[in-house]
């Protein structure tokens, strides 16, 4: 980061990522998200939606087989 970039942020201030603490009335339940306004979330407390995570993808493996096991007890007596 150059010199002049750290001198403007330092006056301006960085921008600030949101928190994602969600925003609450005066009876502690949270407030709902006004539609009118679709560059303020009100659900939160500073306004910005935070980014969702990405998943972490896990691998799965072969389910051992549970039950009886196959053989000739399984098999239909007639």
């Amino acid at each position: 980061m150059g010199i002049w970039n750290k001198f403007v942020s330092f006056l301006v201030g960085e921008p600030s990522k949101p928190t994602g603490k969600r925003a609450r009335n005066a009876k502690g339940r949270y407030v709902a998200d006004d539609k009118s306004t679709p560059n303020v979330n009100e659900a939160y407390a500073d306004g910005k939606t935070p980014k969702r995570k990405a998943k972490v993808k896990t691998t799965t493996t072969k389910k051992k087989g549970r039950g009886r096991p196959k053989g000739s007890k399984n098999k239909v007596k007639k």
